[in-house]
């Protein structure tokens, strides 16, 4: 059951918040305030093109497979990278923005099969795992710290928990 309005109530303007021209009773819909004939402040048709060229610049030429992008905070990490053949979801790369390696922390890679080996953290006090295979580096994402790949001894980036797009 609703409460009574009396007819002069009825008559009384709602409260409006202050830069409110009408009566909000007046209007269908907020769309009625806004004035399509001017294009907004924050568009910019040329952007793109602005974009593509600065992209362009930083490559240096070079054809890229994928741009790639922190699966967390989808910050830009590499615009210039090379898809693996075999497995299609890593990628590697030399050149890399937003990535901080944790030169502390060394990794290695697991025996056993080939199609089951897994790069495992080592502990690097331990002197008899110091010359046992290639080292690794975790690789990090600068802005959120989300592990998205490792770094390798010949200085390759190795990334495998990314957002690939198309360069």
């Amino acid at each position: 059951m609703e409460p009574e309005v009396s007819k002069e109530a009825e008559k009384q303007p709602m409260e409006v918040e202050a830069g409110d021209p009408a009566d909000p009773r007046d209007l269908v819909s907020s769309d009625d305030e806004i004035d399509y004939s001017v294009e907004p402040e924050f568009y910019d048709p040329a952007v793109d093109d602005v974009d593509e060229r600065w992209a362009h610049k930083q490559r240096k030429g070079r054809t890229s497979d994928a741009v790639l992008s922190c699966p967390a905070c989808f910050t830009t990490l590499c615009l210039d990278s090379q898809r693996h053949e075999k497995y299609v979801n890593q990628y590697r790369a030399m050149f890399v923005c937003n990535c901080k390696v944790k030169t502390d922390q060394i990794l290695r890679e697991g025996k056993g099969k080939r199609k089951n080996r897994k790069v495992t953290a080592v502990d690097s006090a331990t002197p008899e795992v110091a010359n046992k295979g290639p080292v690794y580096h975790p690789v990090c994402c600068e802005i959120c710290s989300t592990e998205v790949g490792v770094f390798d001894e010949d200085e390759v980036y190795h990334f495998f928990n990314v957002i690939p797009s198309n360069s």
